[in-house]
């Protein structure tokens, strides 16, 4: 007989090591399914995967810079899902985030000082990411809406969007595509410091990361977010305003959102596309849910999926594999990785089955 119960609580020390076991596995297999699959040397492929992350300085910046767009976004929608607003539209929010940042530097780049500029991507860019989330927050505090639906779709209302005015700025025209938007004057493109092309978006993140971790512990915001989580009932009974709580949380999430949308556009890419953010509303769901919530626990689940990707990528490039090889291998590592959270969330226990009848007779 089998029973499945839940844990009081495991010490950090013990889950870690379940959490490093599941990656050592995990490696195993997938070491056994690519020499079966294509005859390599699973360590030769276990070299290459780590020299796509760290192979050379360039690329380790890359790695950093990657980690810190999809910690923002992570941290961006933590608050909502700690509050369990189920706030799928972290893709649409940072599109429009960016579509702001766009605007600004195409339609002003070349009326206003630099450091105004900046100002405009930054205001607009945050302003256009919380309107995005306040949308669906209302209809929520209202009338109850799915807000999973809902913010589903308005992503696809932000890709529409983004799609439009691409068109509209395209240059040269039939292109499709924007390019790279004020190449000549560089014209709100956020300053690099020193021979370090991301450090801004890497140091700006890092602040973002530390705020948002007083926030959730150690406000009444805060407080009230995770009451709002536990029982809306609960948090009525002790006087709490609901429908404020989530309008003022997703005005939080959307804003943060928006923000990565300029760091993107005006920080490192320099141009819009409608996959500009490339997955990581969807992506940073999972870095937030594997951390527990807990922002510095996110950098390092940040770093495991970027990481992944990363090494995935090389490790196609290098064979001349196509990249579904490269998922097959990131899909082991993360089965394996989400798996472990069971054995660190409950227990099994294996009892005899005349003990079961024992106690039922009692």
């Amino acid at each position: 007989m089998i029973r499945i119960t839940k844990r009081k609580e495991m010490p950090l020390s013990q889950s870690m090591a379940i959490r490093g076991l599941s990656i050592v596995l995990s490696l195993v297999v997938c070491g056994i399914i690519t020499t079966i699959l294509t005859g390599l040397n699973p360590i030769d492929v276990y070299v290459t995967f780590f020299n796509g992350a760290f192979g050379s300085a360039r690329k380790i910046w890359i790695l950093l810079q990657e980690i810190a767009i999809l910690l923002c976004i992570s941290l961006a929608l933590t608050p909502a899902f700690k509050m369990k607003f189920w706030n799928l539209g972290g893709e649409g929010q940072v599109l429009v985030g960016g579509l702001a940042t766009a605007a600004c530097m195409i339609l002003l780049g070349d009326k206003i000082p630099n450091p105004l500029l900046i100002a405009c991507m930054v205001v607009s860019s945050i302003a256009a990411g919380a309107v995005w989330a306040l949308i669906p927050a209302l209809f929520k505090a209202k009338w109850n809406t799915n807000e999973t639906l809902f913010t589903l779709m308005m992503n696809y209302v932000a890709t529409q969007l983004v799609a439009y005015f691409i068109i509209v700025w395209e240059v040269p025209k039939g292109s499709g595509k924007i390019g790279i938007i004020n190449q000549s004057t560089e014209a709100g493109w956020l300053p690099q410091i020193g021979d370090y092309k991301y450090l801004l978006n890497i140091i700006l993140v890092a602040v973002i990361t530390v705020l948002m971790y007083v926030y959730l512990k150690y406000t009444k915001h805060g407080y009230e977010i995770s009451v709002v989580g536990e029982s809306t009932n609960t948090a009525r009974y002790v006087g709490i305003n609901v429908p404020k709580v989530i309008v003022r949380t997703l005005l939080l999430s959307g804003a943060i959102c928006g923000f990565a949308g300029l760091l993107l556009v005006g920080g490192t890419d320099h141009t819009l596309t409608t996959t500009i953010a490339n997955g990581r509303g969807f992506t940073g769901v999972m870095v937030a849910w594997l951390a527990k919530f807990n922002p510095f626990s996110m950098i390092g689940s940040s770093f495991l999926l970027v990481f992944m990707e990363r090494g995935a990528s090389e490790i196609s490039t290098a064979y001349g594999l196509n990249q579904s090889f490269a998922d097959i291998l990131t899909g082991i590592i993360l089965f394996f990785i989400i798996g472990s959270e069971f054995f660190i969330t409950y227990k099994i226990k294996f009892t005899k089955k005349t003990e079961e009848v024992e106690k039922a007779n009692v």
